[in-house]
């Protein structure tokens, strides 16, 4: 009986060894994940299905101190977002006698990097998913809901509508007017970052204040996805940007601006890597899977963005 079409051939029999194909796996699965290496991480023991309670204090307001008072204490205000460590996802494959694929390392990375790959493809795309509901939109939308509080690219403040696809190509000028929406929302101006699909990326080349700090020659467009900054903010491409289809059949890309603290991805498991040998194949069972979940956690520090699909 086959296992399925994940099962590949190879010939000679030797031992597997897990540890070098994990740290190959977690390799491939850092350098493809871009807005799960941006938001906030939280690591978290336990099992699947746990229920975390993240604080979400309302910011506070320093106080006058005069010589031999008391402090005063902020009040207590604070909520908390109940994150649910809920998505489990894996990638598995049979390697029948593993002996060359074991000692070619360039073989080997077809496995490794296509489960990191897929693995970080996954985390990425459930948190762009969250990032729908962002400044109170709907999450799952549909026709004019559909991603209803997206801003259009090109002036960034008119509002992303699926039953028209008014979408626009990302400019300067829009770029700016989010800032401001996210400065008027006093959202802190550290650790925010632009990711965007590669038809925005793209676009960014056409505008002169992206270009003159882009190539700054650190190497992180490889690694991260990072391609640039503009007005202090980090800028990165990614391919797990969301297409969406209008209700007039249009295809539009959904990028976002966002601060760090709008979405947590809490990872209660890595990337973690095994094997069990199947004398039924003569091969080996690999499996990468990890174990997490994602939710938001300020709603107005991040909005997401409508551009043309091509």
């Amino acid at each position: 009986m086959a296992l399925g079409s994940g099962q590949q051939t190879v010939t000679t029999a030797a031992n597997f060894i897990p540890e070098l194909w994990s740290d190959e796996v977690i390799a491939g699965y850092k350098k493809n994940l871009v807005l799960g290496n941006i938001v906030t991480k939280i690591n978290h023991s336990g099992k699947k299905g746990d229920t975390i309670n993240i604080p979400a204090p309302v910011r506070g307001a320093a106080t006058a101190k005069s010589a031999n008072t008391q402090v005063t204490l902020q009040g207590d205000t604070h909520g908390t977002v109940a994150l649910s460590v809920n998505k489990h996802y894996e990638y598995s494959v049979v390697i029948e006698d593993i002996t060359e694929v074991q000692a070619l390392s360039s073989l080997r990375r077809f496995y490794t990097d296509d489960a990191g790959y897929a693995l970080a493809t996954q985390v990425d795309t459930d948190i762009f998913t969250i990032c729908e509901g962002l400044q109170s939109g709907t999450v799952g939308g549909t026709g004019t809901a559909l991603w209803e509080k997206a801003k259009i690219g090109g002036d960034g403040s008119t509002d992303f509508v699926g039953g028209t696809s008014n979408a626009s190509d990302i400019t300067d000028a829009g770029i700016r007017k989010l800032i401001l929406t996210l400065d008027n929302a006093d959202v802190p101006m550290d650790n925010r970052c632009l990711v965007i699909p590669p038809i925005a990326a793209n676009d960014m080349l056409g505008i002169n204040r992206f270009t003159e700090q882009q190539f700054i020659g650190d190497g992180n467009a490889i690694k991260t996805g990072k391609i640039g900054s503009i007005y202090g903010i980090d800028v990165f491409v990614s391919n797990n940007c969301p297409t969406v289809t209008t209700t007039n059949s249009v295809s539009v890309r959904i990028g976002v601006i966002l601060h760090k603290d709008a979405i947590a991805l809490v990872e209660q498991m890595g990337v973690r890597s095994q094997t069990q040998y199947k004398q039924e194949y003569l091969g080996d069972l690999f499996t990468a899977d990890t174990l997490y979940g994602v939710g938001e956690l300020r709603n107005l520090s991040g909005i997401a963005i409508a551009v043309p699909a091509a």
